[in-house]
């Protein structure tokens, strides 16, 4: 997992050009205390944004609907509960970002976020 996570933290410019401004960060969700989920989006200029979805409870969400800055389809690109790092194997299984807004974001959603788990988002270009 730490190399993993290492080696996309080298190829995606969004989680370290702007380490230093807070333009880079932007919280999507940070009260959903019910759920315990938190979301942060994580951004740099002529990048693809990355999104990192945290579910802290031992409880898979889903259906959940998850603000995002842009539209389109949204893939994982790391999932902590996956089973080649000895996770249950949840997949996210984003669906396709719409216009509809939630959270202050101009997109949504929908996916499962797996229990104890980090997922990592980003939208696919190509």
């Amino acid at each position: 997992l730490v190399r993993d996570l290492n080696l996309i933290y080298r190829d995606r410019p969004a989680l370290w050009r702007l380490d230093s401004d807070g333009a880079g960060f932007s919280w999507l969700e940070a009260a959903d205390a019910a759920n315990n989920v938190l979301a942060f989006a994580r951004t740099a200029p002529g990048e693809p944004p990355l999104v990192c979805v945290t579910n802290l409870s031992p409880v898979p969400r889903e259906a959940y609907r998850l603000g995002t800055p842009v539209g389109g389809v949204w893939r994982e690109v790391v999932n902590t509960d996956a089973a080649v790092y000895g996770g249950s194997g949840i997949a996210a299984a984003p669906s396709a970002a719409d216009g509809d807004p939630w959270h202050g974001q101009p997109h949504s959603l929908v996916l499962t976020i797996p229990p104890l788990a980090a997922v990592w988002l980003t939208p696919d270009i190509g």
